[in-house]
Protein backbone atom coordinates (compact mmCIF):
# COMPACT_ATOMS: atom_id res chain seq x y z
CA UNK A 1 0.00 0.00 0.00
CA UNK A 2 3.37 2.66 1.20
CA UNK A 3 4.61 1.70 -2.60
CA UNK A 4 1.34 2.54 -4.10
CA UNK A 5 1.28 5.85 -2.43
CA UNK A 6 4.73 6.73 -3.28
CA UNK A 7 3.73 5.67 -6.83
CA UNK A 8 0.91 8.27 -7.37
CA UNK A 9 2.63 11.01 -5.53
CA UNK A 10 5.42 10.73 -7.38
CA UNK A 11 2.75 10.78 -10.89
CA UNK A 12 1.20 13.47 -9.23
CA UNK A 13 4.55 15.73 -8.24
CA UNK A 14 6.14 14.73 -11.33
CA UNK A 15 3.23 16.73 -13.07
CA UNK A 16 2.34 13.81 -15.80
CA UNK A 17 -1.17 13.78 -14.14
CA UNK A 18 -1.85 17.70 -14.87
CA UNK A 19 0.00 16.94 -18.41
CA UNK A 20 -2.27 14.33 -18.94
CA UNK A 21 -5.27 16.79 -18.54
CA UNK A 22 -3.18 18.78 -20.59
CA UNK A 23 -3.30 16.48 -23.60
CA UNK A 24 -6.86 15.06 -23.25
CA UNK A 25 -8.32 18.59 -23.75
CA UNK A 26 -6.23 18.97 -26.63
CA UNK A 27 -7.89 15.73 -28.19
CA UNK A 28 -10.83 16.91 -27.07
CA UNK A 29 -10.47 19.56 -29.67
CA UNK A 30 -9.13 17.86 -32.30
CA UNK A 31 -12.20 15.81 -31.76
CA UNK A 32 -15.01 18.12 -31.81
CA UNK A 33 -13.21 19.35 -35.11
CA UNK A 34 -13.19 15.68 -36.67
CA UNK A 35 -9.61 15.76 -36.79
CA UNK A 36 -7.82 12.72 -36.87
CA UNK A 37 -4.98 12.34 -34.14
CA UNK A 38 -2.32 14.62 -34.30
CA UNK A 39 0.47 12.69 -32.68
CA UNK A 40 3.23 15.36 -32.97
CA UNK A 41 1.54 17.98 -31.47
CA UNK A 42 -0.46 16.04 -28.93
CA UNK A 43 2.79 14.13 -27.47
CA UNK A 44 4.54 17.49 -27.95
CA UNK A 45 1.51 19.13 -25.91
CA UNK A 46 2.26 16.39 -23.42
CA UNK A 47 6.29 16.48 -22.68
CA UNK A 48 5.54 20.39 -23.15
CA UNK A 49 3.43 20.19 -20.33
CA UNK A 50 5.26 18.13 -18.04
CA UNK A 51 8.51 20.45 -18.80
CA UNK A 52 7.15 23.65 -18.31
CA UNK A 53 4.90 22.69 -14.83
CA UNK A 54 7.96 21.42 -13.59
CA UNK A 55 10.21 24.20 -14.54
CA UNK A 56 7.78 26.48 -12.91
CA UNK A 57 7.18 24.55 -9.40
CA UNK A 58 10.72 23.41 -9.19
CA UNK A 59 12.98 26.60 -10.49
CA UNK A 60 13.44 28.29 -7.05
CA UNK A 61 14.27 24.93 -5.15
CA UNK A 62 16.77 23.64 -7.91
CA UNK A 63 18.47 27.34 -7.87
CA UNK A 64 18.91 27.45 -4.39
CA UNK A 65 19.11 24.27 -2.82
CA UNK A 66 20.70 22.23 -5.47
CA UNK A 67 23.35 20.83 -3.32
CA UNK A 68 20.63 19.13 -1.33
CA UNK A 69 18.15 18.01 -3.40
CA UNK A 70 15.64 15.05 -2.27
CA UNK A 71 15.80 11.96 -4.07
CA UNK A 72 12.70 12.32 -5.80
CA UNK A 73 13.72 15.90 -7.23
CA UNK A 74 16.56 15.13 -8.42
CA UNK A 75 14.54 11.40 -10.74
CA UNK A 76 12.32 13.98 -11.61
CA UNK A 77 14.78 16.64 -12.46
CA UNK A 78 16.02 14.03 -14.59
CA UNK A 79 12.20 12.77 -15.89
CA UNK A 80 11.73 16.32 -16.90
CA UNK A 81 15.31 16.47 -18.80
CA UNK A 82 14.50 13.29 -20.65
CA UNK A 83 11.01 14.67 -21.40
CA UNK A 84 12.79 18.39 -22.91
CA UNK A 85 14.30 16.12 -25.11
CA UNK A 86 11.38 13.89 -26.37
CA UNK A 87 9.63 17.48 -26.73
CA UNK A 88 12.61 18.38 -28.81
CA UNK A 89 12.07 15.80 -31.21
CA UNK A 90 8.16 16.57 -31.73
CA UNK A 91 8.82 19.84 -31.91
CA UNK A 92 10.76 20.31 -35.14
CA UNK A 93 7.46 18.09 -36.36
CA UNK A 94 5.42 20.89 -35.94
CA UNK A 95 4.41 23.74 -38.55
CA UNK A 96 6.32 26.85 -38.38
CA UNK A 97 2.88 28.78 -37.80
CA UNK A 98 2.15 26.69 -35.19
CA UNK A 99 5.49 27.41 -33.38
CA UNK A 100 4.89 31.37 -34.25
CA UNK A 101 2.23 30.72 -31.51
CA UNK A 102 4.01 28.27 -29.41
CA UNK A 103 6.30 31.05 -28.62
CA UNK A 104 4.14 33.19 -27.08
CA UNK A 105 2.78 30.60 -24.94
CA UNK A 106 5.88 29.85 -23.73
CA UNK A 107 7.28 33.30 -23.08
CA UNK A 108 4.40 33.47 -21.08
CA UNK A 109 5.32 29.95 -18.40
CA UNK A 110 8.51 31.71 -18.82
CA UNK A 111 8.05 34.83 -17.23
CA UNK A 112 5.25 33.01 -15.34
CA UNK A 113 8.57 31.51 -12.96
CA UNK A 114 11.54 33.69 -13.66
CA UNK A 115 12.03 36.83 -12.11
CA UNK A 116 12.04 39.48 -14.18
CA UNK A 117 9.68 42.87 -12.52
CA UNK A 118 10.57 45.92 -11.65
CA UNK A 119 10.36 46.39 -7.38
CA UNK A 120 7.56 48.86 -7.90
CA UNK A 121 5.26 46.28 -9.55
CA UNK A 122 5.64 42.94 -7.58
CA UNK A 123 3.77 41.94 -4.84
CA UNK A 124 6.54 39.74 -3.09
CA UNK A 125 9.70 38.37 -3.68
CA UNK A 126 9.09 36.16 -6.56
CA UNK A 127 9.28 39.28 -8.93
CA UNK A 128 7.68 37.46 -11.75
CA UNK A 129 4.29 36.93 -13.16
CA UNK A 130 2.81 34.84 -10.66
CA UNK A 131 3.29 37.32 -8.14
CA UNK A 132 1.59 40.37 -9.75
CA UNK A 133 -2.06 40.40 -7.71
CA UNK A 134 -5.02 38.29 -9.11
CA UNK A 135 -3.16 37.22 -12.39
CA UNK A 136 -2.43 33.92 -11.27
CA UNK A 137 -5.31 32.10 -12.44
CA UNK A 138 -5.83 34.15 -15.35
CA UNK A 139 -2.60 33.68 -16.53
CA UNK A 140 -3.14 29.81 -16.14
CA UNK A 141 -6.33 29.40 -17.73
CA UNK A 142 -5.69 32.13 -20.94
CA UNK A 143 -2.11 29.08 -21.16
CA UNK A 144 -4.22 26.24 -21.33
CA UNK A 145 -6.57 27.35 -23.06
CA UNK A 146 -4.42 28.51 -25.88
CA UNK A 147 -2.38 25.60 -26.16
CA UNK A 148 -5.01 23.23 -25.48
CA UNK A 149 -7.63 24.47 -28.42
CA UNK A 150 -5.59 26.86 -30.90
CA UNK A 151 -2.09 24.74 -31.05
CA UNK A 152 -3.85 21.66 -32.24
CA UNK A 153 -6.09 23.33 -34.91
CA UNK A 154 -3.66 25.81 -36.05
CA UNK A 155 -0.97 22.51 -36.83
CA UNK A 156 -3.71 21.10 -38.83
CA UNK A 157 -4.77 24.28 -40.83
CA UNK A 158 -7.81 25.12 -39.27
CA UNK A 159 -8.62 28.98 -39.87
CA UNK A 160 -9.16 30.66 -36.70
CA UNK A 161 -12.55 31.90 -37.30
CA UNK A 162 -14.98 33.76 -34.82
CA UNK A 163 -16.48 29.85 -33.97
CA UNK A 164 -12.48 28.93 -32.75
CA UNK A 165 -12.45 32.21 -30.72
CA UNK A 166 -15.42 31.03 -29.11
CA UNK A 167 -14.22 27.70 -28.64
CA UNK A 168 -10.77 29.40 -27.01
CA UNK A 169 -13.38 31.40 -24.58
CA UNK A 170 -15.76 28.62 -23.42
CA UNK A 171 -12.41 26.49 -22.99
CA UNK A 172 -11.15 29.52 -20.91
CA UNK A 173 -14.03 29.67 -18.65
CA UNK A 174 -13.73 25.71 -18.15
CA UNK A 175 -10.06 26.09 -17.07
CA UNK A 176 -11.25 29.14 -14.44
CA UNK A 177 -13.58 26.92 -13.32
CA UNK A 178 -11.09 23.89 -12.29
CA UNK A 179 -9.18 26.22 -10.84
CA UNK A 180 -11.43 27.54 -8.22
CA UNK A 181 -11.05 24.39 -5.86
CA UNK A 182 -7.05 24.78 -6.54
CA UNK A 183 -7.46 28.54 -5.45
CA UNK A 184 -9.58 27.48 -2.16
CA UNK A 185 -6.90 24.86 -0.95
CA UNK A 186 -3.92 27.03 -1.56
CA UNK A 187 -5.56 29.89 0.58
CA UNK A 188 -3.25 28.84 3.75
CA UNK A 189 -0.36 28.96 1.89
CA UNK A 190 -0.61 31.69 -0.91
CA UNK A 191 0.18 35.14 0.37
CA UNK A 192 -2.54 37.45 1.07
CA UNK A 193 -0.31 39.95 -1.35
CA UNK A 194 -1.22 37.50 -4.49
CA UNK A 195 -4.95 39.12 -3.92
CA UNK A 196 -6.09 35.53 -5.43
CA UNK A 197 -10.04 34.87 -6.31
CA UNK A 198 -11.28 33.25 -2.53
CA UNK A 199 -8.73 35.89 -1.19
CA UNK A 200 -10.58 38.75 -2.09
CA UNK A 201 -14.21 37.67 -2.28
CA UNK A 202 -14.30 34.85 0.32
CA UNK A 203 -14.92 31.00 -0.29
CA UNK A 204 -18.87 31.08 -0.33
CA UNK A 205 -18.82 33.97 -3.38
CA UNK A 206 -16.44 31.98 -5.01
CA UNK A 207 -17.78 29.14 -4.96
CA UNK A 208 -20.85 30.97 -6.64
CA UNK A 209 -18.72 32.73 -9.51
CA UNK A 210 -17.46 28.83 -10.35
CA UNK A 211 -20.71 27.39 -10.51
CA UNK A 212 -21.92 30.39 -12.89
CA UNK A 213 -18.37 29.90 -15.11
CA UNK A 214 -19.54 26.30 -15.19
CA UNK A 215 -23.08 26.84 -16.48
CA UNK A 216 -21.74 29.56 -18.59
CA UNK A 217 -19.08 26.95 -20.08
CA UNK A 218 -22.28 24.77 -20.83
CA UNK A 219 -24.40 26.83 -22.11
CA UNK A 220 -21.80 28.24 -24.15
CA UNK A 221 -22.17 25.20 -26.21
CA UNK A 222 -26.19 25.71 -27.58
CA UNK A 223 -24.53 28.65 -29.52
CA UNK A 224 -22.27 26.30 -31.43
CA UNK A 225 -23.17 25.96 -35.07
CA UNK A 226 -24.13 22.24 -34.34
CA UNK A 227 -25.13 20.47 -31.34
CA UNK A 228 -24.98 16.65 -31.34
CA UNK A 229 -27.17 14.72 -28.17
CA UNK A 230 -24.44 12.60 -26.99
CA UNK A 231 -21.53 14.93 -26.57
CA UNK A 232 -24.05 17.65 -25.15
CA UNK A 233 -25.06 15.09 -22.34
CA UNK A 234 -21.46 14.09 -21.77
CA UNK A 235 -20.67 17.76 -21.89
CA UNK A 236 -23.48 18.13 -18.67
CA UNK A 237 -21.83 15.56 -16.78
CA UNK A 238 -18.44 17.28 -17.03
CA UNK A 239 -19.95 20.25 -16.19
CA UNK A 240 -22.27 18.57 -12.86
CA UNK A 241 -19.29 16.85 -11.78
CA UNK A 242 -17.11 20.59 -11.99
CA UNK A 243 -19.87 22.03 -10.23
CA UNK A 244 -19.58 19.25 -7.64
CA UNK A 245 -16.23 19.70 -7.11
CA UNK A 246 -16.23 23.18 -6.66
CA UNK A 247 -19.30 22.89 -3.97
CA UNK A 248 -17.31 21.00 -1.62
CA UNK A 249 -13.65 22.20 -1.70
CA UNK A 250 -12.26 23.84 1.47
CA UNK A 251 -9.76 24.83 2.63
CA UNK A 252 -8.42 21.84 4.53
CA UNK A 253 -9.03 19.34 1.56
CA UNK A 254 -7.96 16.07 1.38
CA UNK A 255 -4.30 15.57 -0.39
CA UNK A 256 -5.47 14.43 -3.46
CA UNK A 257 -9.01 16.36 -3.68
CA UNK A 258 -7.74 18.89 -6.16
CA UNK A 259 -4.18 17.38 -7.50
CA UNK A 260 -5.88 14.11 -8.74
CA UNK A 261 -9.64 13.92 -8.50
CA UNK A 262 -10.44 17.36 -10.26
CA UNK A 263 -7.59 17.21 -12.34
CA UNK A 264 -8.45 14.41 -13.62
CA UNK A 265 -11.82 15.53 -14.83
CA UNK A 266 -10.45 16.93 -18.49
CA UNK A 267 -8.86 12.83 -18.78
CA UNK A 268 -12.41 11.49 -17.32
CA UNK A 269 -14.17 13.61 -20.31
CA UNK A 270 -11.89 12.58 -22.77
CA UNK A 271 -12.50 9.23 -21.83
CA UNK A 272 -16.57 9.69 -22.70
CA UNK A 273 -15.69 11.15 -25.85
CA UNK A 274 -13.50 8.25 -26.89
CA UNK A 275 -16.29 5.96 -25.53
CA UNK A 276 -19.58 6.91 -26.98
CA UNK A 277 -18.52 9.03 -30.00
Amino acid sequence: MRLVKQIVDFYINSSIHVALSVFALSWITLIEYQIPFDTNVLFFIFFASIVGYNFVKFFGLAKFHHRSLSNWLKIIQIMSLVCFLIMGYFIIQLQTKTLLYLTAFALVTFLYAIPFLPKKLYLDRQKNLRSISGLKVYVIALVWAGVTVLIPLINNDQHVDVIVVWFFIQRFLLVLALMLPFEIRDMQFDSIKLATIPQKIGILNTKIIGVLLSLLFFGMEFLMPSIEMGKLLIQLVITVLIIISILFARKNQGKYYSGFWVEGIPILWLALMLLFR
